[in-house]
C-alpha cells in the first residue's frame, strides 16, 4: 500500500525539527504530494507533521 501525502498548510516558523520532516519527505511548496511506501518510519513522519499534511491511502492494484 501507498500513501500519497499532501502539504496543506506552512512550516514556516514550525519547529526545527517539522520543518526538516517536511524536507525529508520531499515536500517542497504548498499542495505538492509524494507518493511514499506505507512504513513505520514514515508513519512516524507523517505524525510528527499532521497538522501540515493531508495523508490519503492508495490501495496498488
Amino acid at each position: 500500500m501507498k500513501l500519497k501525502i499532501t502539504l496543506i498548510k506552512s512550516p514556516i516558523t514550525r519547529k526545527p525539527n517539522q520543518i526538516a520532516t517536511v524536507k525529508a519527505l520531499g515536500l517542497h511548496k504548498l499542495h505538492s504530494s509524494v507518493e511514499k511506501n506505507d512504513s513505520k518510519q514514515v508513519r512516524g513522519m507523517i505524525n510528527t507533521i499532521s497538522h501540515l499534511v493531508a495523508v490519503e491511502e492508495i490501495k496498488e492494484a
